[in-house]
């Protein structure tokens, strides 16, 4: 049920005229009128200048993460949280234990790091790296041939995205 306000009782005075209202025209001012309330001139609508930088910067954060997320910074910070510390290894340096592979099957190693060559952890020694492979040219028989001596035997370590080009590490059992 709705509330309801009755109006005030009729009192002894006389009846109030109605007034007709003259639309306000701009730089015109109209005189007040006895028992008629007129509302204050409305403010000029539009935002405070905080407001206006708030929403622009707003505007540019938004833009930027968009832009980040589809030119390649969601990729940066993919490589930032899962850091390939392969990426930089080189002829000379050691690699900690990788899975034991038999034949020519393929493994995908989580995990794989470079480490001191004096370390316990040094399993293999890089003897070669190439760079700009793709992965065709990572599985090849051939592919770290230049880098193995006469009856040494040895492993291929790649990382390469899919469709793309990527690097080859030539590696031997740490002796």
């Amino acid at each position: 049920m709705s509330e309801q306000v009755a109006p005030p009782p009729a009192s002894d005075a006389a009846p109030a005229q109605p007034v007709a209202e003259t639309p306000a025209q701009p730089g015109v001012q109209t005189p007040a009128q006895p028992g008629v309330e007129t509302p204050p001139p409305a403010e000029p609508e539009g935002k405070s200048g905080g407001k206006k930088a708030l929403g622009i910067i707003g505007a540019i954060v938004v833009f930027l993460v968009i832009a980040g997320l589809k030119f390649g910074l969601g990729a940066a910070i993919g490589n930032f949280l899962n850091k390939d510390e392969t990426a930089d290894a080189k002829a000379g340096d050691c690699i900690a234990e990788l899975p034991e592979i038999k034949g020519d099957k393929e493994e995908e190693v989580d995990g794989a790091k470079v480490v001191e060559c004096t370390s316990t952890d040094a399993a293999y020694n890089v003897v070669g790296r190439l760079d700009g492979q793709t992965e065709t040219q990572a599985k090849s028989e051939t592919t770290c041939n230049e880098f193995f001596k006469e009856g040494e035997e040895g492993y291929v370590f790649y990382s390469i995205e899919s469709g793309k080009k990527g690097y080859v590490l030539c590696l031997t059992k740490k002796a």
